[in-house]
């Protein structure tokens, strides 16, 4: 089972201004390219799983992983999913990913499962999505920031795998209270947002910086309207 908070960001700007907080903390940066498969009769779909295999494009090491996952939730920005993954060589990824029949005939524990529990006998591909991954440790955990680069638009997250998820989730919230970076929890994986065709809403957890602002509008809406309310009876104050 994996578990990870998933905060999601407002746009780029607040994308930027936490990369330059944590940049004292940035260890990797991973350029990924993620694809997705299903069975020709919707195996996995119709039992709410899916494979990926993502592909880290770094020209000094490119890597590749078979990943299957099954049964997600998201619920108040904490993702539990079932997760089976393995590293495969790039280049069996690649000739897969060009005809994904292939996969029927790869040397792969992740494949078996698929084949053997779900019944697969063909894989159509899904298409993708790209994604830029900062990596930064920070108090004792591993931030991932993430850019994800849609056909459709760009989506910003913050993923943090966890244990202890809730703990975890009110440190980083605090953080980003504190030097006011604009968040909310992630409602939608970034798979079902790319089958979805489009990105969700963005519902703003206000920080402490447009508390104070929205306090200050609200006691200058409350002035405005008691001059207003004077001047309409023809009192002036002495």
């Amino acid at each position: 089972m994996e578990v990870e908070v998933k905060l999601r960001l407002p746009n780029k700007s607040s994308h930027q201004k936490l990369l330059s907080l944590l940049s004292p903390f940035h260890i990797a940066t991973h350029h990924q390219h993620n694809t997705f498969f299903d069975g020709s009769a919707s195996e996995l779909s119709s039992q709410r799983a899916v494979l990926r295999l993502r592909f880290h494009e770094e020209t000094h090491l490119p890597k590749c992983f078979v990943c299957l996952k099954a049964k997600a939730v998201l619920s108040n920005g904490v993702s539990r999913v079932e997760e089976d993954e393995e590293e495969v060589d790039p280049a069996i990824g690649k000739a897969c990913f060009e005809d994904p029949q292939k996969l029927i005939d790869v040397d792969s524990r992740v494949l078996r499962r698929v084949k053997e529990e779900f019944g697969v006998k063909e894989f159509v591909g899904l298409g993708g999505f790209r994604n830029v991954r900062n990596v930064c440790e920070w108090n004792g955990v591993k931030l991932e920031v993430d850019e994800v680069k849609y056909d459709f638009g760009d989506m910003y997250e913050v993923e943090c795998e966890s244990i202890e998820p809730e703990r975890i989730k009110g440190m980083i919230e605090e953080y980003f209270k504190e030097n006011g970076i604009e968040y909310s929890d992630s409602v939608m994986s970034k798979f079902a947002i790319f089958r979805a065709g489009k990105l969700p809403s963005y519902s703003l957890i206000p920080t402490l910086g447009t508390i104070l602002i929205s306090e200050v509008s609200r006691m200058s809406c409350l002035i405005n309207g008691c001059a207003a309310l004077c001047f309409a009876s023809g009192y002036v104050p002495g």
